[in-house]
């Protein structure tokens, strides 16, 4: 298989013009052997944690599709740590679609003048490029349509989807006891041009709280993936 791409929790393959492989790593990013899906760099390593990002994204996404939501899904081979999916084109070169329930983060860290840890934020949804060298910037919605990377249309399509989506997760996870803080999304558009969810909806890329304590990536799993 050809490798289109080596990213830090997954490696992309190419099938056919149509299909790609997704290949989940045991890798999540953090900084300094901690946990933080708003890091873009590689913090930790832990065993066996690329099938279970697979075995959560596959029944996020399950969820999802019984909602009518479209997502890039084929298929999974959980023990392989693989998943098929469609290959879709991404906005740009890359673009996050982030949704917050509470302040948290990076969200804290640049508007700590007037934002305060865990205050409440209704269906606050940011965009940023995904682009390592310079620490995956936020971008706003006059400049994603100025930059070619959006159209007005698309960006309000983007919204809508992210905030239907995580909706559906935070109600799971209030079922459970849970709160969800905060889940990043990645969209792209298929060979016929529709936008879909793409790449995984994992513990690597939401943060969880449970009684006042953030829970770390096997704690989260287990909320997706008990009976």
């Amino acid at each position: 298989m050809e490798l289109l791409y080596k990213g830090k929790t997954k490696d992309v393959y190419k099938l056919d013009e149509h299909q790609v492989l997704l290949k989940f790593k045991d890798d999540m990013t953090g900084k300094d052997g901690v946990f933080d899906p708003g890091e873009n760099q590689v913090g930790l390593s832990i065993k066996g944690m690329g099938k279970t990002n697979l075995l959560v994204t596959e029944r996020v996404y399950k969820m999802l599709e019984a909602q009518q939501i479209p997502t890039h899904r084929i298929s999974a081979d959980i023990d392989k740590a693989e998943m098929i999916v469609t290959h879709c084109a991404p906005f740009g070169h890359g673009l996050e679609v982030i949704f917050r329930n509470f302040a948290a983060g990076s969200f804290v860290r640049r508007y700590g003048l007037y934002a305060r840890e865990m205050m409440p934020l209704e269906d606050y949804v940011e965009f940023t490029l995904k682009d390592d060298q310079r620490q995956d910037p936020l971008i706003t919605k006059d400049a994603l349509i100025a930059l070619g990377i959006l159209k007005p249309a698309q960006y309000d399509t983007l919204k809508a989807q992210t905030i239907k989506i995580a909706r559906i997760l935070t109600d799971f996870l209030a079922k459970q006891g849970a709160r969800l803080i905060d889940i990043k999304f990645e969209f792209g558009t298929t060979p016929d041009g529709d936008i879909v969810l793409m790449d995984e909806i994992s513990p690597g890329s939401m943060r969880v709280y449970r009684d006042g304590e953030k829970l770390d990536p096997n704690a989260i799993a287990d909320l997706f993936l008990k009976d």
